[in-house]
């Protein structure tokens, strides 16, 4: 099989072209937690898969976890499968791409930044009480798209001088609460300036912090454009990864859209020789 290894703000995925290899459904995830493995083959928080489009686009994506799990959609994810579409002339400088979750449409900025429309939220609850270790933690809840990808957002003052381990047990914690039933996404984030966010996500699938994670960027700024606390206008959200910004439209007291804009890298295209791997 061919691949391309390629990131986003360091969240980092391995893509497979479905078109040409045509991939056996029971074997993708078994491939995915296989390839992702880092000291045993490519390594990567991600699989994508391309596949022709069912539903009017030009394309689309599957998306695995690390783990293997099928994931509904990933916004640093969609920015690099968007530049994938584009060099490989699957789709133009504006595109439509079909997930799980829904249809996203990306934009190329330039040959390394695009644009991309994530999924819109289904789920929005911007204070939402949470018991941990017997306190009071106020979280968001947002749900994007349909099924909607999880995400739970909460405060972490001096986020940059955090304990690693301690901020790892809470997101553990957080992921499997039980205010969270279908498991959640935990983006940790703290206030740099106006519209300015520090940020790190605890991620299903990886079961740890990844460099950066799109959804939860897009997620963190439009619960604080909805409680006040950024403009939603081009919001950076710095991650450890890269820096992400975050455009929030509003129609009234409810989130519309959520634009993601980042950097996309190209690692490195081959063929995947693993022998551990029986396609």
């Amino acid at each position: 099989m061919d691949f391309w290894k390629m990131n986003g703000a360091g969240n980092d995925f391995i893509v497979l072209n479905d078109m040409a290899e045509t991939i056996l459904d029971e074997k993708l995830s078994y491939i995915a937690k296989t390839l992702c493995e880092r000291h045993l083959s490519i390594g990567a928080d991600g699989m994508m898969v391309v596949r022709p489009a069912e539903n009017g686009g030009d394309y689309r994506m599957l998306f695995f976890n690390a783990d293997g799990s099928v994931g509904e959609m990933c916004g640093n994810g969609a920015r690099c499968i968007c530049r994938y579409g584009y060099e490989v002339g699957l789709a133009g400088e504006t595109q439509r791409v079909e997930t799980m979750s829904g249809t996203v449409t990306g934009t190329r900025i330039d040959a390394r930044h695009y644009r991309v429309r994530l999924n819109p939220p289904t789920v929005m609850e911007p204070e939402k009480t949470v018991e941990v270790d017997g306190k009071a933690r106020i979280c968001a809840y947002v749900e994007l798209g349909s099924p909607g990808l999880p995400h739970a957002v909460t405060h972490y003052e001096w986020l940059e001088n955090a304990d690693k381990e301690a901020l790892r047990a809470l997101g553990k914690t957080l992921r499997y609460h039980p205010a969270f039933p279908k498991g959640a996404n935990v983006t940790f984030y703290d206030f740099l300036g106006p519209d300015s966010l520090r940020a790190v996500t605890y991620e299903r699938g990886v079961e740890d912090f990844t460099y950066a994670c799109g959804t939860g960027a897009g997620s963190t700024a439009a619960a604080l454009t909805l409680l006040g606390k950024v403009s939603g206008h081009g919001v950076a959200v710095h991650m450890p990864g890269g820096t992400l910004t975050i455009d929030v439209e509003r129609e009234g007291d409810r989130v519309a859209d959520i634009y993601l804009t980042g950097p996309t890298n190209i690692v490195c295209k081959g063929t995947v020789t693993d022998e551990e791997l029986t396609v």
